[in-house]
């Protein structure tokens, strides 16, 4: 696949916080303290908790230091793959998934890098065959917008 490299799955932490000033502060000390490599991380923000969405380098370790904070917590796996910093990188792997019916429950990706790649992280329906179909060479795709809008080719009136 022309927009990324390195396909794999990886363990996603999701350690939920009380909505309450020094929480978040605590947690990525503990985990600097520990010398967790965070690779990718998001944060949602609800009224009553927050959820911080994080994938490390040495996902053992992450469990360990996460476990001596004693906050709620769920593993996942997810897909992470490095993505080409092109302005349709992630447009060409949610196509591909969406093209054999594989569900992107939710997504987030790390800034761009010195090396010009970024990592996106996707919790998709069907982990082994998203990794199948985007490891697959296959040109890109191109979309347009009225494609996007649903007047692309067959569309009727």
């Amino acid at each position: 696949m022309s927009n990324t490299s390195a396909l794999k799955s990886d363990t996603q932490f999701s350690v939920f916080l009380a909505n309450k000033p020094g929480i978040l502060c605590r947690v990525v000390r503990q985990l600097s303290e520990h010398k967790v490599s965070i690779v990718a991380m998001s944060m949602m923000d609800a009224s009553e908790h927050r959820v911080l969405r994080m994938v490390a380098e040495e996902p053992a370790l992450a469990r360990d230091t996460l476990a001596a904070l004693d906050l709620p917590k769920t593993e996942t796996t997810v897909l992470t793959a490095t993505l080409s910093n092109k302005p349709d990188a992630i447009a060409d792997v949610v196509q591909r998934l969406d093209d054999e019916h594989i569900q992107v429950h939710y997504a987030y990706c790390t800034s761009g890098s010195r090396n010009g790649r970024s990592l996106g992280v996707f919790k998709v329906s069907n982990l082994p065959k998203a990794v199948q179909v985007l490891s697959e060479r296959k040109p890109r795709r191109k979309t347009s917008a009225t494609a996007i809008r649903g007047r692309g080719p067959g569309h009727r009136k």
